[in-house]
């Protein structure tokens, strides 16, 4: 029987992971100059986890979580991060350790949806959360930082699209003018926003359906539903990208498709990725803390869709360094032997290098050396052990010595 890879899965094979390696890397640094510290939860959560979090009626729990069933308890492959980090900030009391926390965030997350361009089932997200802080400013440094991001990674080309939903009372405001407005629209509506419009009228204006989307589009949404703080905090923020220069779209459509945030929401867009054109996305969640047992504070956070991300990207293919690699080709038994010696030595030295375990001929041997580019060869054979010797061939400048093997590390470092 031969086997394959479940739908929606890929392999990431050696010749692109350096590029995945480069991307986690280039994030890292970025966060770190933020004054983020990484964060690693577990795959598997509770369930009732994202039930409360997300919202019931969100396309994620309805349709999308993998469950395992698991005694009397059912369990949930995670299909985004931050419940898992609000949770892990809960659990291991941070805000008593800490306070106003940054954390940042690499891994995959499952959702059992319809592979597609740049979607699919488990996928990869690079992501942070700031928790602990109510503050407009707090919301500008986040979209600086997925800005930074972005550029970081050589990604030109996107918008920013932001929108304030404002606090809890606002979208309660929100989804009444919409039921007003979309009472007469109801039978052109999908068969989902027509079970939204009573569940959670705002999932209305995130559903991907064409018809629904061209209905979306037509409705006249202002900021009335805003009351006064959540309103100057809009200001505020726009005020705020404004003086760093960065670039935005106010859309007063976006809502995003996760029941926990609370005014500002943002979402950031590439050209080149088609219908589902979203890099990553992002904004506050000023209750979902205390509603998931922790402290009255204000958070904030984005995830960028790793896969996408590659899509956006022109960042080219790291190069193999050739000199940092040596390989060795031993010629006869006793130079195997010796040779095993050797390359063990050079490994606790620090020297990268790898030798042929498929008893090639020395000019096969040779091209393997060139596939995996290797800076030098090493040849040891029945004329080098009795010299006491090894040759050494220079892979870029042709150039071929004999060398004592004491001073092959400090040749090999240089």
């Amino acid at each position: 029987m031969s086997y394959k890879k479940i739908p929606g899965t890929r392999d990431i094979l050696p010749e692109e992971s350096g590029l995945w390696q480069n991307i986690e890397e280039l994030s890292r640094e970025v966060f770190c100059l933020y004054g983020y510290q990484e964060v690693r939860t577990p795959l598997i959560e509770d369930e009732s986890l994202f039930n409360r979090s997300l919202g019931n009626t969100s396309e994620i729990v309805q349709k999308q979580m993998f469950l395992i069933p698991h005694q009397d308890q059912t369990y949930c492959l995670r299909p985004e991060g931050t419940a898992s980090v609000v949770r892990a900030f809960i659990e291991n009391n941070l805000d008593k350790e800490t306070g106003f926390s940054k954390l940042f965030y690499l891994g995959p997350m499952f959702r059992m949806e319809r592979p597609q361009k740049g979607r699919l089932r488990q996928f990869h997200h690079i992501g942070c959360e700031a928790i602990g802080s109510l503050s407009a400013d707090l919301d500008v440094e986040t979209i600086s930082l997925a800005d930074s991001l972005l550029k970081c990674l050589n990604i030109n080309g996107y918008t920013i699209k932001i929108n304030n939903l404002g606090c809890a009372k606002d979208k309660k405001s929100l989804i009444d003018a919409l039921h007003k407005a979309l009472k007469g629209q109801l039978p052109h509506l999908c068969p989902d926003c027509q079970r939204r419009y009573e569940t959670n009228a705002l999932r209305i204006l995130d559903c991907k359906n064409e018809e629904c989307r061209s209905i979306v589009s037509k409705l006249r949404i202002h900021d009335e539903y805003l009351c006064r703080d959540c309103a100057q905090h809009f200001i505020r923020v726009k005020e705020g990208l404004d003086l760093l220069k960065i670039g935005y779209e106010i859309v007063p459509h976006l809502v995003r498709g996760l029941d926990y945030y609370t005014r500002t929401v943002f979402e950031v867009t590439h050209p080149d990725l088609g219908a589902q054109d979203a890099l990553g996305a992002g904004g506050r969640y000023d209750n979902l803390v205390k509603e998931l047992g922790g402290p009255d504070v204000g958070a904030i956070g984005f995830a960028l869709g790793v896969e996408r991300l590659l899509l956006a990207c022109k960042m080219p293919r790291p190069q193999a360094i050739r000199r940092s690699f040596a390989y060795l080709i031993t010629l006869g038994q006793a130079a195997e032997k010796e040779g095993m010696r050797l390359i063990d030595d050079l490994r606790k030295s620090g020297i990268a290098c790898d030798t042929d375990y498929e008893n090639r001929s020395l000019k096969g041997a040779m091209r393997r050396a060139d596939d995996l580019k290797a800076g030098f060869v090493l040849i040891l054979g029945d004329d080098e052990l009795k010299k006491g010797i090894v040759t050494l061939k220079n892979m870029s400048s042709g150039e071929q010595k004999e060398i004592r093997p004491e001073d092959l590390k400090k040749e090999l470092k240089c």
